[in-house]
């Protein structure tokens, strides 16, 4: 946290530094980042000023609809408020960490899919006693999570959670209180602007309406109720989604007692060797939904398996002992690589393919691996994948204009004995 009590100007401006570089990470190429440093330092002197007088309103965003990897409604926030969002987590996200479980795995350092997934493996492994005894997992989702997010409960929420811990010290080994170092009246200010925003106000529609047609209402933020909604696409909504769902966590733990329980954003597990407890408790986390949070329980998605017939978290299937790629994960990579080898854009194929290899290779899926990385002969043409199909190495692509090259026969020969294992 490098801010003061009573946060300067210059300050300010050093932070917006500090902001506008974590948000042009990998978008150094985009045209909006590129028109926006033709004049950065007035920009952001500019933006330091409305900010420091309490003058800054959020511009509208962008509206548009994405399919990959499902159908989802996107509202992508202007370069300049992405500006201020990380300038506002990273004033804050320490102080909101603080609040959560150690089982919530979104929007946290350290804690993404693959964190949650051996978290869940932990848990079963814990309660069935390394699989010794019959065992249980609930599964949990929210009916369209972040469109029935109510925005003045959330900042109720955020603002008492900021207020508490503003007393707390920063950490034992250092005697600071959170208010001596930053300035929780100005991120109070930035709390109610962020959260209370409209998107759908004079929003920027791109892509023609049809792309609605076929999203269901709990998706769009155009059907939602009054007072409702968090914008998909911006790095302060995964914030807030999370501590919004912390007062369910808490439920879980503090009130229910379970021990083992897992959750990344709505989609959440639960893990017991008592199967009619699970029962017990469904309709109580339903009710607690409803009348703390306003939200829905996903009632056809909400079921009670055995762990021993594997249970599905996060793109992963958890087996007894091992860990596989779920099939929804494996049928999407799969159509993904077809369309990648027709394109023929040799160019893409190295770090595309890589990008597979690298969610493939998490689990027990060498088999796999093999299997897909090989159904299209396209790839061996210009690479080689290596002996345990991890990594993809682009070959011909290198040496084109030398086919005659030692280093490319040589290459050659390695990708044929690679590939014939």
């Amino acid at each position: 946290m490098i801010c003061s009590y009573r946060l300067t100007r210059e300050q300010l401006l050093d932070d917006l530094y500090t902001a506008y570089y974590d948000a042009r990470r990998h978008k150094t190429n985009k045209p909006y980042v590129k028109r926006f440093e033709e004049n950065l330092d007035d920009n952001l002197k500019e933006l330091c000023d409305r900010l420091y007088n309490r003058t800054y309103k959020p511009q509208p965003s962008s509206c548009f609809i994405i399919t990959d990897p499902k159908k989802r409604e996107v509202f992508a926030a202007k370069f300049i408020d992405r500006i201020v969002h990380h300038l506002y987590f990273n004033y804050t996200y320490e102080i909101y960490e603080r609040t959560f479980i150690h089982d919530t795995c979104s929007c946290i350092k350290g804690r993404g899919t693959h964190f949650g997934v051996e978290r869940l493996q932990g848990h079963i492994r814990k309660e069935s006693q390394n699989y010794s005894v019959p065992c249980y997992a609930m599964y949990g989702d929210i009916r369209g999570y972040f469109m029935h997010i109510v925005r003045i409960r959330l900042l109720n929420i955020c603002m008492k959670t900021l207020d508490k811990m503003s007393m707390h010290k920063i950490s034992k080994y250092r005697q600071e209180r959170w208010k001596d170092v930053v300035d929780m009246e100005f991120v109070s200010y930035l709390t109610c602007e962020i959260v209370l925003l409209n998107p759908v106000n004079d929003c920027i529609v791109i892509g023609p309406a049809s792309d609605w047609d076929d999203l269901p209402h709990d998706k769009s933020l155009y059907y939602t109720p009054e007072g409702c909604g968090l914008p998909i696409g911006n790095l302060t909504s995964q914030l807030f989604s999370n501590v919004y769902l912390n007062q369910l966590d808490q439920f879980v733990k503090r009130v229910l007692k379970f021990r083992h329980y897992a959750r990344y954003v709505d989609d959440f597990r639960i893990v017991c060797t008592v199967k009619a407890r699970l029962l017990e408790i469904a309709p109580k986390i339903k009710v607690f939904l409803s009348v703390q949070l306003s939200l829905s329980f996903h009632d056809g998605k909400m079921k009670i398996t055995s762990v021993w017939h594997g249970v599905e978290f996060l793109g992963a299937w958890l087996k007894p002992h091992r860990i596989y790629t779920s099939r929804e994960t494996v049928v999407r990579i799969r159509a993904k690589m077809r369309l990648l080898a027709k394109s023929g854009n040799v160019e893409k194929w190295h770090s595309s393919l890589n990008s597979y290899c690298g969610v493939l290779s998490h689990w027990n899926n060498f088999k796999l691996r093999r299997l897909l990385l090989n159904e299209n002969p396209e790839f061996g043409e210009y690479g080689m994948f290596t002996m345990d199909y991890k990594k993809y190495h682009a070959v011909r692509s290198l040496f084109m204009k030398k086919k005659n090259d030692p280093r490319h026969t040589m290459l050659l020969k390695q990708r044929m004995l690679v590939m014939q294992v």
